[in-house]
């Protein structure tokens, strides 16, 4: 008896190393993947609150939103986690590095441009360098709502 109450145990470590796992996966694969590029001043919300400029989160961490996040500007004041998942050129993002923004504006009618038109965000240059190199005008993020 004592050998099946062995196989029992560790039947059931291994059920519970697997949920473990899968809850780790599932938890992930809520998000969304998408690309950022980043912006400078003027900083004006013109799409989502005229040109009040109190919106913006004290912390800088703002992004516009993109065209696949908009949503007829319902996007306006939402939260996201953002990390950086990869770039063109290697080391570019800050690994570990998770931040929270809050979106100000449409990224098609900010005033100042964005290091590249069609992403997903555009975040402040503040929000992009925490979580990857300035240099960069384009990386890969995976995305959350909160």
């Amino acid at each position: 008896m004592p050998m099946h109450k062995h196989k029992v145990s560790v039947h059931l470590l291994s059920f519970q190393a697997l949920v473990f796992f899968l809850s780790i996966f599932i938890h992930f694969s809520h998000c969304d993947v998408g690309t950022a590029s980043h912006y400078g001043p003027p900083f004006l919300p013109t799409a989502c609150y005229g040109k009040d400029a109190s919106e913006f989160p004290s912390s800088n961490m703002f992004a516009s939103a993109g065209e696949g996040i908009w949503d007829n500007g319902a996007a306006c004041g939402r939260q996201y986690q953002v990390r950086c998942i990869s770039a063109a050129a290697p080391r570019t993002c800050i690994p570990g590095q998770l931040i929270q923004i809050k979106i100000v504006d449409r990224a098609q009618s900010t005033v100042s441009r964005p290091s590249r038109a069609g992403t997903s965000m555009v975040l402040s240059t503040t929000a992009f360098q925490a979580i990857a190199n300035a240099s960069a005008s384009l990386i890969n993020i995976e995305f959350q709502q909160v």
